[in-house]
């Protein structure tokens, strides 16, 4: 019953979420609250929540916010501002570590010469992150773009080898054929359980499916000896991999906690002290309202956070 609620909560949320009208006043009234979940507008506040995390032994992961965009002078303008994030954080001496969507750079524009914007960018980006020893991870956003981004991604791969990752989604039917599908690759992938609204038809409606589902995806990659980021909050989870760990003797650099900015410090806190590779995910820019209407969709509890601040607003 409770799980029938969280999906229906959820849904309703991403649907409402679309509403230009909600989308207003919640731009209007609603960043003083957003900034629980983002970092800021700027890289410069992007790089002081790295510092306090590296305060406390949890490494960044630099996200600046955009996606589906459809002009080339903005998915150009989004190359340009991610290759800054390098330069900073490689002022700073911090792991260079960054998140994008192929859809920000030019996935939907093709160039008069045929070539894929976002091929071209996605190539810029990682030329630079492997130059400095960094790491980019190709983030997957709803299920008409799997195809398209897992195609990519497996070209770059073939180009830049462990500079890039990729992430699947264990609410998606498909996800399972395709992790076998990139074991030829042996990549480095973030398994979550999946942000947008997707219908029946596609992925699983029931909390307790996307969640089996999850386990399922990184107990194959650990027994692969294929390197997961673990990116949940559930703290079940958490402790079923740290068992399922030492119960086969895996060591703890085939594998990494992965958790949201604003979420759970204190666990993230906690894993770090005990020894375990944690890395943040740092959203930072003005294109945040997507973001934030996902992240106040994952619980009923975010919904009264925000009304709050909107009201003390």
């Amino acid at each position: 019953m409770m799980q029938n609620f969280d999906q229906m909560y959820r849904n309703t949320v991403l649907s409402v979420s679309g509403n230009r009208n909600i989308e207003q006043l919640v731009r209007t009234k609603g960043w003083a609250v957003a900034q629980r979940f983002v970092a800021g507008d700027t890289l410069e506040e992007a790089v002081k929540a790295v510092d306090d995390l590296e305060s406390i032994g949890v490494h960044g992961i630099l996200d600046l916010l955009g996606e589906m965009v459809t002009s080339e002078a903005q998915a150009n303008g989004f190359a340009e501002n991610i290759l800054a994030i390098f330069d900073a954080l490689e002022r700073k001496g911090y792991p260079i570590y960054v998140s994008l969507k192929l859809s920000q750079i030019g996935q939907d524009i093709t160039l008069g010469n045929g070539e894929n914007l976002g091929m071209v960018n996605a190539r810029r980006i990682l030329t630079r992150a492997k130059e400095l020893g960094g790491f980019v991870r190709l983030d997957m956003e709803n299920h008409p773009r799997v195809d398209g981004t897992l195609e990519q991604f497996r070209v770059l791969h073939g180009e830049f080898g462990d500079t890039v990752g990729t992430v699947l989604q264990s609410y998606l039917y498909r996800t399972e054929m395709d992790l076998f599908e990139l074991s030829d690759l042996k990549p480095n992938l973030r398994i979550v359980k999946g942000a947008y609204l997707e219908p029946a038809s596609v992925a699983f409606q029931n909390k307790a499916d996307v969640d089996a589902q999850y386990r399922k995806l990184v107990f194959r990659m650990l027994e692969r000896g294929q390197y997961v980021c673990v990116a949940t909050h559930d703290a079940s989870i958490i402790e079923e991999v740290k068992a399922f760990v030492e119960k086969h003797g895996l060591s703890r650099d085939r594998f990494e906690f992965q958790m949201l900015y604003g979420i759970r410090r204190d666990l993230q806190q906690s894993l770090a002290r005990a020894g375990y590779t944690v890395r943040a995910y740092i959203p930072y820019g003005r294109d945040w309202y997507a973001y934030f209407s996902r992240r106040i969709a994952e619980r009923p509890a975010n919904v009264l956070f925000v009304l709050r601040g909107m009201l003390k607003g």
